[in-house]
């Protein structure tokens, strides 16, 4: 994957003239979109700070959902927008009226949960002529829950994942990524002002090994832990990632639903997990899903790359918006897992309750290390 293959969207939008905002938006398929946000607000990320929230609240960037334009609405300080916006920068005198060329805007942004950063997207949805001129972001790994003054002291190093580079007005501006190592917190910076509808990173989640093995037994396949979707054979209606998600699904569209098949196949997810673990006990939640919920299912596994799928769960009927638990009778060891569906339909979460394996402690305890982890 190359930065030259993402498309670039420069210059202004057409002012909106109506009917749907999103006719004119400029977006692309970028390559990473597949991968975890690990800016999601559902593993915890937060904007923790900003140094100018004039027009519109930073906590807005990190917003599910597309933005939304409201042409009617407006404010005692102007239009109302769904994103970060910051008021219009100005020169120091009469005879000096423009920004200087290092003059810019940043928030301040923790992710939901560390991890190796492969793509960003910047939106700048409905800010058509109000968006910044450029954008870059930093990123930096620190312990704990840093402070926002304890991310601006002058001794922490910030390392560039975006240069400074143009962007365009109501448009999906992404950025291909190459830097492997563990990043805790983001810096959002808008040159030399402007306004940004959302933010997304997209990567892998490394967690903390001395986390887990505090933890003993806990959700190996949660995204939080490291687990991840590594493919599935329908996104119809839904991404498959939804399964690992923190919490129980609060609505339909919050799980995993397939379309109807008319052929005599089955539809599947298969996820990695963190390192190699052993696996005790089963969850399988069919919240929300009521008159399409999968009607049954089975689980297996696999100790590495390659090799054949075992079966640890046999095909066992599911009950509609109903929590399914399951206790092994015997551990079973490993570091990929599939669930398959019998003949389509959906589940909202997915829990593998269990431990690393000694094995499996010391590969992420290498990794953690190798990228830059205490």
């Amino acid at each position: 994957m190359t930065d030259a293959a993402i498309p670039r969207f420069t210059g202004d939008a057409r002012p909106y003239a109506g009917g749907d905002p999103y006719a004119d938006h400029r977006t692309a398929d970028f390559p990473f979109t597949h991968l975890v946000d690990l800016a999601d607000r559902r593993l915890g990320a937060g904007v923790i700070a900003a140094n100018d929230e004039f027009f519109a609240e930073r906590e807005n960037l990190l917003e599910p959902g597309p933005a939304v334009f409201d042409p009617e609405h407006f404010g005692h300080k102007g239009k109302v927008m769904d994103g970060w916006e910051t008021r219009r920068r100005r020169g120091v005198s009469a005879a000096e009226p423009h920004p200087a060329s290092d003059d810019h805007d940043w928030a301040l942004v923790r992710l939901g949960t560390p991890g190796v950063v492969r793509g960003i997207v910047l939106d700048t949805a409905h800010f058509r002529g109000n968006y910044p001129q450029a954008v870059s972001v930093e990123a930096t790994s620190l312990p704990g829950t840093p402070s926002p003054e304890e991310l601006l002291a002058p001794g922490v190093k910030w390392t560039t994942l975006v240069p400074r580079t143009a962007v365009g007005g109501h448009a999906a501006n992404g950025f291909a990524v190459d830097a492997e190592q563990r990043f805790t917190h983001l810096r959002v910076n808008q040159h030399p002002d402007g306004g940004i509808a959302r933010l997304r990173v997209y990567g892998e989640v490394v967690p903390d090994p001395a986390w887990l093995a505090a933890l003993g037994t806990f959700d190996l396949a949660a995204l939080e832990n490291g687990g991840q979707v590594e493919d599935a054979s329908d996104r119809f209606y839904s991404p498959a990632t939804n399964t690992i998600q923190p919490g129980r699904s609060r609505k339909m569209d919050d799980g995993w639903e397939t379309r109807r098949r008319r052929d005599r196949g089955n539809d599947w997810i298969s996820y990695r997990l963190a390192a190699q673990s052993a696996i005790r006990a089963v969850e399988i939640d069919t919240a929300y899903l009521k008159g399409n919920s999968a009607g049954w299912a089975s689980l297996s596994v696999r100790d590495g790359e390659g090799g054949d799928w075992t079966e640890i769960l046999p095909r066992t009927r599911l009950q509609p918006d109903t929590d399914h638990r399951f206790v092994l009778d015997a551990t079973a060891r490993a570091t990929h897992v599939r669930i398959d569906i019998f003949p389509d339909g959906g589940i909202s979460r997915l829990r593998l309750y269990g431990s690393l394996t000694d094995e499996g402690t010391a590969a992420l305890a290498a990794r953690h290390r190798e990228l830059g982890g205490s």
